[in-house]
């Protein structure tokens, strides 16, 4: 399946997705983020997942544009994120805040665009909006972010096209099995933010034993096993040895008994908001 850092999943819509990229959730505008994207696409990152609130997609795209032309890489060799902020969502709004985004980042279009929280009576005319983005070309797939299974059977309900994507909080103490055996049962390709549990696992006894066993990092095996259950990961890292260190995670493979005992570190323990209760 997957053997190398450029391997990629093909979403429903037949557009390919790498499965593996940098997250830069909170890394502000600056050198510092600039250099973390320009490392990772060095490093043979081609996935890049940004959002409007982040406050950071100018950064962003100056680190696209450079890295493009230092490094020969073409646009269409990236796979570029970004995600509608709740204060947007409507559809008029969703509109231009994808309008906004794209400027912000110098680009002409966005592989991928979600909404990043579903924002009770709010997600529907967001949706209908990333619909008519997609029919009219603007962007290469739509997705969601932080969806349950009710909110999704809920979108899917009145959705011309449903999402290509779900990004959620995801690691081995929130493996949210239902959302994503739903996900999988309808084409929707489960993507996992936060999959290193903002640094909270790197003292798990388990994956210590595991890191030992592979000779790897704890890091690289919580990320190895995202992808062996099929999961498109996004680590955030902003310094270069990290960057690489977590892409050298395509030349081992765990077993499948250790694949469960880390699944079975679920206590459904999140480290970001509950999407049921959000108020912002």
């Amino acid at each position: 399946m997957t053997n190398n850092l450029q391997a990629t999943t093909t979403l429903s819509n037949g557009v390919k997705m790498p499965w593996f990229g940098l997250g830069i959730f909170k890394v502000e505008e600056g050198p510092e983020l600039v250099n973390a994207v320009k490392f990772a696409i060095k490093h043979g990152y081609r996935s890049i997942d940004t959002a409007a609130i982040y406050g950071n997609e100018e950064g962003v795209g100056q680190a696209i544009h450079e890295a493009m032309k230092e490094y020969g890489i073409k646009r269409e060799e990236l796979f570029i994120t970004s995600k509608v902020w709740n204060a947007d969502l409507g559809y008029e709004s969703t509109i231009e805040a994808y309008e906004t985004s794209l400027r912000k980042l110098g680009l002409d279009y966005l592989d991928l665009y979600l909404i990043h929280w579903p924002v009770e009576g709010k997600y529907k005319e967001a949706w209908r909006a990333l619909e008519t983005l997609y029919k009219d070309g603007n962007v290469n797939a739509i997705g969601v972010s932080n969806f349950q299974v009710h909110h999704l059977q809920d979108l899917m309900k009145d959705a011309e096209i449903k999402p290509m994507v779900n990004q959620v909080e995801y690691h081995p103490r929130l493996t949210q099995q239902e959302v994503k055996t739903f996900c999988d049962n309808n084409g929707i390709q489960f993507e996992a933010w936060s999959p290193l549990m903002q640094g909270q696992l790197f003292e798990n006894p388990l994956l210590k034993e595991l890191a030992n066993k592979y000779n790897k990092t704890v890091a690289q095996v919580i990320l190895r096993w995202d992808l062996q259950n099929g999961v498109v990961t996004i680590p955030k890292s902003t310094k270069e040895r990290r960057i690489m260190e977590n892409a050298a995670i395509f030349d081992f493979e765990l077993s499948t008994e250790d694949l469960n005992r880390i699944s079975d570190l679920d206590e459904n323990l999140r480290v970001g908001p509950d999407p049921d209760n959000i108020d912002f």
